[in-house]
């Protein structure tokens, strides 16, 4: 006798051992170990399937140790139709024993393209049974009438029947049900009755051909098919016709189609110029909202200024961050204080300095005995600028173009201010307003002069919360307010 081996090759069975075994997954990993341990190679293995075989001999108890997607993969593959699926597998196994530990990684191996293609294809054959499988009441003499059994017929590509069941007894625990197939017959008797049996094979005329359902459900599918919606080339690869057959409802899908133009115009015809909401006036969008009050709003105002920042697109940022962050504070006050960017809670909030920095800011303030509401606050840059890691947002700092994109947003803020002193608190801000670098360690304290402008140098809250030594960030915060406190005569 002769056997075509993976690669096409003809070889004579005498040259080989002959393995019989039951042609399923456990039957074949049996099969497999044994001569594995035995340390027979693949070439020198004629696979024989036998649903008499007996199981595999003994072994000494070690297993071929492999990785935990290869036992997966080869459980799907196993149920393919192929004839050298067995052959396939146990190839596959010897080379990961082998040196080859990684093999499964390696998609462009003709051995492991192969598998992965007969496990695609039946998972895909699992997904059509779950898909269009159909059932039919039968009534049984010894059955109660109120318990009828709960009759399908399959016909599927692969030996899924087995692999699919569990899917069915999950969906359809409280029924009695049999799925049919040319090769297998899959059964469950409610929870109470234990799990799914099987049985041999059989032909569709075990199967029902209708029951006293299906009328209501071809109404009801008649009801809900959109003709509008209709892509015949996609419905007939996700739906092949040849389940068409045994699908109650498939007997309308011609029809449907041939009538799908006309219930299209149909419905054109009788949509209404204006619908009428049933659930109360249509709300306004946020477009127009934003519109309405940026018209209603005064000119050379905060509050316009505020509302026109709202929708800036100067630079990048506004497309990731949550909202603008503009600063707040009265119109007069003397004093305003500009930091870098909103932090993570002032994006979330819409409000400038109300996290883990602005409040070390305010017990500053409190200790250089300065009123928080008697300050504009803002920063430079008017969007958070983050890199995500998990679930949080992670500060990164802005560039130059961003921070720059924002300087015509703070030029206006201090033009209607009008302040006498301005706090720069980090590099950052120190730069976009002096228009030159800084080095805040060495300038702090310092009220600079710029043009028609005072302003005070410091550090930034958030690199206070970033010391690690504790006494040196206790001495860091005492010089901070001590810093702001210079600002009180200028109030």
């Amino acid at each position: 006798m002769e056997q075509t081996s993976l690669f096409g090759e003809v070889r004579s069975a005498r040259n080989q051992v002959a393995v019989a075994f039951v042609p399923d997954f456990a039957g074949w990993q049996a099969a497999a170990r044994a001569q594995w341990q035995a340390g027979t190679p693949p070439e020198a293995i004629w696979w024989q399937p036998d649903r008499q075989a007996m199981a595999g001999g003994e072994t000494d108890g070690s297993a071929p140790r492999v990785p935990r997607a290869f036992v997966s993969l080869a459980r799907t593959a196993a149920c393919h139709r192929s004839a050298d699926r067995w052959a396939l597998l146990y190839q596959l196994l010897w080379r990961l024993t082998h040196g080859e530990r990684h093999l499964l990684e390696l998609s462009g191996d003709p051995q492991v393209a192969r598998v992965n293609a007969y496990a695609k294809a039946v998972r895909r054959d699992i997904h059509k049974m779950k898909a269009f499988v159909r059932f039919r009441a039968v009534a049984e003499p010894d059955a109660p009438d109120d318990a009828p059994r709960y009759v399908a017929w399959f016909e599927p590509e692969h030996f899924i029947v087995e692999k699919a069941s569990g899917f069915f007894r999950r969906r359809f625990a409280n029924m009695r049900w049999s799925i049919l197939t040319p090769y297998r017959c899959a059964h469950y008797e409610g929870a109470s009755a234990g799990g799914v049996w099987f049985s041999p094979g059989t032909d569709k005329s075990a199967a029902p051909e209708g029951d006293v359902l299906e009328d209501a459900w071809r109404t009801y599918y008649r009801s809900i098919f959109n003709p509008a919606r209709v892509k015949i080339s996609a419905m007939r690869s996700e739906m092949p016709v040849k389940y068409w057959k045994n699908m109650p409802e498939a007997h309308l899908i011609p029809q449907l189609l041939r009538e799908a133009d006309r219930r299209v115009e149909v419905m054109q015809e009788q949509v209404k110029d204006r619908d009428v909401m049933r659930c109360g006036p249509r709300p306004i969008s946020p477009e127009a909202e934003h519109a309405h009050a940026l018209a209603r709003s005064p000119a050379n105002t905060l509050d316009r200024l505020a509302l026109q920042a709202r929708t800036c697109c100067n630079c990048p940022l506004g497309e990731k961050a949550t909202q603008t962050v503009f600063g707040e504070g009265p119109r007069t006050a003397r004093v305003m204080i500009v930091g870098e960017q909103p932090g993570d809670s002032e994006d979330l909030a819409g409000r400038p300095f109300v996290g883990p920095a602005g409040q070390l800011l305010d017990r500053a303030l409190a200790q250089a005995g300065i009123d928080r509401a008697a300050l504009y606050l803002t920063n430079a840059v008017k969007h958070f600028k983050f890199e995500p890691r998990g679930k949080r947002r992670l500060h990164a700092r802005p560039d130059d173009a961003e921070v720059f994109a924002c300087k015509p947003w703070l030029d206006n803020e201090i033009e209607l201010v009008e302040p006498t002193l301005i706090v720069a608190m980090g590099a950052t801000a120190g730069r976009v307003l002096l228009g030159r670098p800084v080095q805040v360690t060495r300038e702090r304290g310092m009220i600079v002069s710029h043009g028609d402008r005072r302003i005070l140098l410091t550090v930034h809250p958030s690199y206070l919360l970033r010391l690690p030594d504790a006494q040196v960030a206790k001495r860091a915060t005492a010089q901070f307010s001590r810093d702001l406190a210079q600002a009180r005569a200028w109030l």
